[in-house]
């Protein structure tokens, strides 16, 4: 990608009940990477090709799940245009599933940016806002009936990691959102880039794209 085009700038959305690692594993995948790692680690200035934002529907702290408070950067009322859109899961899409304005928000961002992913059960908020009809999605091994019910036009894949069909990706569960931001760095800048990130965070490249665990039942 051209260093023009750069900072990406990435949209996580938060909400009340929000899983903490759907969050945090995607931004500190996007806020470590470096496009030169040996060099840039070395160099106190260095910064990271994305700018991550989290973005929430009021301005309004937000508690996630197990009670860690997080705060927005912006509303979906203010919020910039994002090359990238990622949507967690969490208890919380139960409630938010219903909310018909953040399913537009979403449902209208996803037209401007170059990506939109979930993360878990985000996969619900994708499907409800009509984005996962015709293709191929997963989620969180325990909310795969969930999923088929707000999204019944979606082929829920129990098999895989992530799914990664151009402008909707998904991911499995919870972990599964380090894995598909740091194919996310690979998809922009190559995956020399994706496995050195990788490589700094302590974290195994996701080179295959089978599912670790859970069940199908």
């Amino acid at each position: 990608m051209s260093q023009n085009n750069l900072p990406i700038t990435v949209g996580i959305l938060i909400f009340d009940q929000v899983e903490v690692l759907d969050v945090a594993g995607p931004f500190e995948v996007f806020s470590v990477t470096r496009l030169n790692e040996k060099r840039n680690r070395e160099e106190s200035s260095s910064t990271s090709p994305f700018r991550v934002l989290l973005v929430s529907e009021k301005l309004s702290q937000v508690i996630a799940i197990g009670g860690l408070r997080l705060t927005p950067d912006v509303s979906i009322h203010n919020c910039p245009n994002l090359d990238l859109l990622l949507v967690p899961g969490g208890w919380g899409t139960r409630k938010e599933v219903k909310n018909d304005n953040l399913l537009k928000w979403i449902a209208d961002m996803s037209v401007k940016t170059k990506i939109t992913a979930s993360v878990c059960t985000g996969s619900s908020l994708l499907g409800k806002a009509g984005l996962l009809d015709g293709r191929e999605s997963t989620t969180h091994w325990r909310a795969f009936d969930f999923l088929q019910e707000v999204a019944p036009k979606t082929k829920i894949r129990r098999d895989v990691l992530f799914t990664l069909t151009e402008p909707i990706f998904t991911s499995a569960g919870v972990s599964a959102g380090i894995d598909l931001a740091l194919r996310i760095v690979s998809h922009f800048f190559g995956t020399e880039v994706g496995e050195a990130t990788a490589q700094h965070m302590e974290y195994p490249y996701p080179q295959s794209n089978t599912r670790r665990s859970g069940s199908d039942t």
